[in-house]
């Protein structure tokens, strides 16, 4: 992992086609969501704020993403900010470059003030996550039975 690069989805726009191609097939296309939707919601992305995106590239090869959203679980608005999309292509799975990716976007949590991030994840996904420090805090939430974590940026309090 140590040739590996983290740049911000806003710097490196190149790679928002692939994050939304990614993201499309992994959860948008089943709700029967447009990809030009998606692809208008990136390119909207910034570099110092929410929302923002993580990506993980050798040179120009896409590895992975990640992004920090205000919300993610209609069902829980009172949670914020969120985890989600963490994609890391299936050949460089297995790697460390999912957490390193969690680890990017908490620490861009951290840098803008929040003391926490949250996440949803099939039950499945659980055990991944609990393994990883996260905390579960709800399971079974909304249509989906999503479990939601949490786990601190290590900010000192607002």
């Amino acid at each position: 992992m140590t040739d590996l690069a983290f740049s911000s989805l806003a710097l490196r726009s190149d790679f928002i086609g692939t994050v939304a191609d990614r993201m499309w097939h992994a959860w948008w296309r089943e709700a029967g969501e447009p990809l030009s939707t998606l692809l208008g919601h990136l390119r909207e992305f910034r570099n110092d704020a929410i929302p923002l995106g993580i990506v993980a590239h050798r040179d120009d090869d896409f590895v992975g993403s990640a992004l920090l959203i205000d919300s993610d679980l209609e069902e829980r608005p009172q949670y914020s900010p969120w985890l989600a999309a963490l994609w890391v292509e299936p050949e460089a799975r297995s790697r460390g470059v999912a957490t390193a990716l969690s680890d990017r976007i908490l620490a861009e949590a951290a840098a803008l003030g929040h003391e926490s991030v949250y996440l949803c994840a099939s039950a499945d996904k659980a055990a991944y996550y609990l393994a990883r420090g996260w905390q579960e805090v709800e399971r079974d939430v909304g249509e989906h039975r999503l479990a939601v974590f949490v786990k601190p940026t290590g900010a000192p309090g607002r």
